[in-house]
């Protein structure tokens, strides 16, 4: 299946919403990018992720982690995501690697409050919206990495 994940890297090597998307230590199971949120208060930053994909794959999920730390209610501050499509129960071997990093994208521009690991800054998102997106802006501006040109 290493053929398969190849061919999927191909595919998110070109999508727009990712950039600098490469293997890890030169194993194809790991992979390593950058996405870039389109919306506030995420969309001054670019967020580095982790991909890495079982000797199972496609039949077991892969597991997509942010290394870069952001202030968001459905990733906890070790970069663990809270999404549902990479669930053993959810998972289905035809589902692409761009699907997995669509969906956690689409996470980052719309938190959905079924998808909590930190209850508190959940918490703050619905009862003091202002707040939250302050915080989430200065987390952004001190933690995510410069966005890259957009031509390139």
């Amino acid at each position: 299946m290493a053929g398969r994940i190849a061919k999927e890297l191909d595919e998110v090597r070109r999508w727009e919403r990712a950039r600098d998307v490469r293997t890890l230590d030169g194993n194809v199971r790991r992979w390593g990018g950058l996405l870039l949120p389109n919306n506030p208060p995420y969309n001054t930053g670019a967020f580095r992720f982790e991909l890495t994909f079982s000797p199972n794959h496609p039949f077991e999920p892969p597991c997509a982690t942010l290394r870069t730390p952001i202030y968001h209610p459905s990733v906890d501050l070790e970069g663990r995501v809270c999404q549902p499509l990479t669930t053993h129960a959810e998972w289905k071997p035809a589902t692409r690697a761009i699907q997995v990093l669509e969906d956690l994208l689409l996470q980052l521009d719309g938190p959905d409050p079924r998808r909590l690991l930190r209850l508190d800054v959940a918490r703050e998102l619905q009862e003091r919206p202002e707040e939250f997106r302050r915080r989430a802006e200065e987390h952004t501006r001190l933690h995510a990495e410069p966005r890259p040109d957009p031509h390139t």
